[in-house]
């Protein structure tokens, strides 16, 4: 059965958003602990764009397959984790970028370049990194991995700010702040 995305950001309710991210079936990589490790030669550069062994990976529904197998730990390493085994894998930046984003009451929903569509709040956190003059803006996405919002989405998200009064946004009752400390 060929992948259908979900249709843009800008047309759903953030009900249909709820549905849509309720929907999708991952894998649960948290509950895997392989013994077999290794490295699976991968690596997501800095804009998104995964490559193995040096050569581009085309096939945007094999990136969303391997984007769901994975995990980061408590030192920073992203892994590729199935019930076999567990496969380092290089990440320059963030494992995916946020390309759109959209405010819904006191909620902000973000679609990524893997048409995942993640809610911000306090279980997908918004941080800050940089410094005033160039900040990178991260969203929490699943088991330790973030995305990093594209230009386009950071002033998207300056915009709902400044309309607000404020250099923060509010999402299911948490403020982020848009600066950093």
């Amino acid at each position: 059965m060929p992948y259908e995305p979900p249709p843009e950001l800008a047309g759903l309710s953030l009900a249909e958003v709820a549905e849509l991210v309720a929907a999708r079936k991952l894998p649960p990589v948290s509950q895997w602990s392989p013994e077999n490790t290794g490295d699976s030669e991968m690596r997501i550069a800095a804009d998104g764009r995964w490559f193995h062994q040096g050569s581009l990976i085309k096939r945007p529904a094999m990136v969303r397959a391997f984007a769901s197998l994975l995990t980061r730990d408590e030192q920073g390493q992203h892994w590729l984790v199935t019930p076999m085994q567990k496969l380092s894998i290089e990440v320059e930046d963030a494992a995916f970028i946020a390309i759109d984003v959209k405010q819904d009451g006191d909620a902000l929903a973000f679609r990524l370049n893997t048409d995942d569509l993640v809610i911000a709040g306090p279980e997908h956190p918004i941080r800050t990194e940089g410094d005033p003059d160039t900040p990178a803006i991260y969203l929490g996405v699943r088991n330790g991995t973030e995305a990093r919002l594209n230009r386009s989405t950071y002033t998207q998200l300056a915009e709902i700010a400044l309309a607000g009064g404020a250099l923060s946004v509010i999402s299911q009752g948490v403020r982020f702040p848009l600066q950093p400390a």
